[in-house]
């Protein structure tokens, strides 16, 4: 009997965000699945080691600081003209923000807000215009379970991931026509460098009852990307426009 096909085999994928944390464990668990990985991130040494540490051949670095909406919708079509449609998009770039609201300034939010929240538009008009998509393709976005919850001082980061989960309700009704599924990943906290920042600003206890708070412990960004390759394939087919919470049991505690 012969070799049951690799389940994303020669399918193309862009992540963004893939030069570190997620964004790199997504890119490495699609490719280790058979996939032709497009990775895109704002520092080219980093993408070029996330490039190296791929499985298989069809793999490319898009280095790019992604801003806003257009230039996120420009880097979807141009990517389909130039390596053919995508069957999947996965948003796993995004910006941390930890500033109480009597130190939230303009440029803190418009920087929150255009990483987070435009670029996952832009990334949902690129992948729904003519061309750009295969057959029964699929967007993950990834949002955070402060996204579903909350956290004091950190306000408009959660409003960010709080837009991720409504927008993907409604780009899966819009889009859903046009044969692209869309869903979303809520992680709790995962050993990633944006960990160690927030590890950084706070007392080792302040810490430790972070971890306390995750009955599982907290996750490895490989935990996030089988969640994201689950609803990437086609054993996610019937689902579209809903978001499944990886935490480690933090929002049930």
């Amino acid at each position: 009997m012969a070799d049951s096909p690799l389940p994303f085999d020669q399918r193309l994928i862009l992540v963004t965000g893939g030069s570190s944390g997620i964004g790199r464990a997504v890119a490495q668990c699609l490719a280790g699945q058979g996939a032709r990985v497009l990775v895109n991130g704002r520092d080219p040494q980093r993408l070029a080691e996330t490039l190296a540490s791929l499985a298989g051949a069809g793999h490319a670095a898009v280095p790019a600081a992604l801003t806003g909406l257009d230039q996120a919708s420009a880097l979807v079509t141009g990517l389909a003209r130039e390596y053919g449609p995508l069957r999947g998009v996965v948003h796993a770039a995004g910006i941390h923000s930890a500033f109480p609201l009597g130190l939230l300034k303009q440029e803190h939010l418009a920087k929150v807000l255009g990483l987070n929240v435009e670029v996952a538009l832009g990334l949902l008009k690129g992948i729904r215009s003519r061309g750009a998509h295969g057959p029964g393709a699929s967007v993950v976005l990834i949002s955070s379970v402060m996204g579903l919850l909350g956290a004091a001082g950190q306000t408009a980061y959660c409003a960010s991931k709080g837009a991720l989960v409504a927008m993907t309700r409604a780009a899966a009704l819009e889009l859903a026509g046009e044969d692209v599924r869309v869903n979303c990943v809520a992680p709790g906290c995962v050993a990633t460098d944006m960990l160690e920042g927030i590890r950084a600003r706070l007392s080792d206890e302040q810490f430790e009852a972070i971890r306390a708070q995750h009955p599982l412990g907290f996750g490895q960004p490989e935990d996030v990307a089988q969640a994201v390759a689950f609803l990437l394939g086609d054993g996610s087919r019937w689902i579209t426009g809903t978001t499944l919470v990886v935490d480690g049991g933090y929002s049930a505690s």
